[in-house]
């Protein structure tokens, strides 16, 4: 049985009401045994950027037992150096071991409370001067969806959002638990944190001045030698355009996205079948069972068959989606 995981998404005044959501959307789809309350400063209700207000069951008490706490980000017109008291006094009840969150510009109550003090943290990249100005001793990474740090874990505006709260989900659960609430979310699976906020070029101009044709081809025979030549010819483009698109598309150096999705695909291996690491890591293009150990211990801090008993989990154990008119 799951055991249950309480997350508290505390609201401020001036909201923003789609990243207040996001929490309550991708944790309830993981159907990992998460529960999500939203709670204010001072338990009343607050008014959104998007002229309504919320009223909300809980106040501040709730933090004091949340095993994931997540400040929501507020009008970047709106923040403050300093804080409310209410909301400094909120944030100091939560407990020393809990898991700290931010989305977008949450992490300027979290920087005010001095919760990143000489820590990685990331906000929108709009906001990225003021909060450098405010906030000096706080190690601002302002070009990333998301980062961690400790327990610390701040992310970048709007999506960047649901891309942190997956990544969670991911770190307590695995990816097939993460993939699973993704596709009830209809959004991507896996953006690294370390990408870049601003891609160039999200959508090609045109289908042939793109590099999705070849990322495709890619994705369906990662299990052999793939060059940054071939991924080129197979664009119609020569090397150095076909790394400049990439990176426009993607926000990565092609070997950085390919080492990316070998590893998602063999912790998914990892996870639901009984492969043997060498039989995983030649199935996703490494050449030896010791190249995926050092990669993926890299990447995530964990081999192979440390991932595995952490997280294996047979395809039968998931169950299947449920029928959900907010996911359509």
């Amino acid at each position: 049985m799951v055991s249950l995981h309480r997350v508290a998404v505390l609201a401020q005044h001036d909201v923003y009401p789609f990243e207040l959501g996001i929490p309550t959307r991708v944790f309830a789809a993981a159907d990992a045994g998460y529960e999500v309350t939203v709670c204010t400063p001072d338990g009343k209700p607050v008014r959104t950027n998007a002229g309504f207000h919320v009223a909300v069951e809980h106040g501040p008490e709730i933090l004091a037992t949340a095993d994931t706490v997540i400040v929501a980000p507020i009008d970047a017109y709106r923040v403050r150096k300093e804080v409310t008291t209410a909301v400094s006094d909120a944030l100091a009840s939560v407990r020393g071991d809990a898991r700290i969150v931010s989305i977008c510009t949450g992490s300027f109550a979290l920087a005010a409370v001095g919760l990143l003090d000489g820590r990685r943290a990331t906000t929108h990249w709009e906001c990225a001067p003021l909060f450098r100005a405010w906030y000096p001793h706080v190690d601002l990474q302002e070009n990333v969806l998301f980062t961690h740090d400790g327990d610390v874990h701040t992310s970048a505006g709007a999506a960047a959002g649901i891309d942190l709260c997956l990544d969670l989900v991911r770190a307590d659960h695995g990816a097939r638990v993460a993939n699973h609430a993704a596709r009830r979310c209809v959004v991507s699976p896996f953006r690294e944190g370390g990408q870049a906020q601003f891609i160039e070029r999200p959508l090609a101009d045109a289908p042939d001045a793109s590099t999705s044709a070849a990322r495709d081809w890619a994705l369906a025979h990662l299990g052999e030698r793939i060059t940054v030549a071939e991924l080129a010819q197979r664009s119609h483009m020569s090397e150095r355009t076909l790394i400049r698109r990439f990176r426009d598309e993607t926000g990565m150096a092609p070997r950085r996205w390919l080492t990316l999705q070998r590893l998602s695909r063999a912790r998914e291996l990892l996870e639901s079948s009984s492969l043997s690491v060498e039989e995983i890591a030649a199935s996703v293009g490494y050449a030896t069972a010791t190249s995926l150990r050092t990669h993926l211990s890299s990447e995530i801090g964990l081999r192979p068959a440390a991932y595995r008993r952490a997280f294996h989990r047979p395809v039968s154990e998931l169950s299947e989606p449920r029928v959900d008119p907010g996911a359509r």
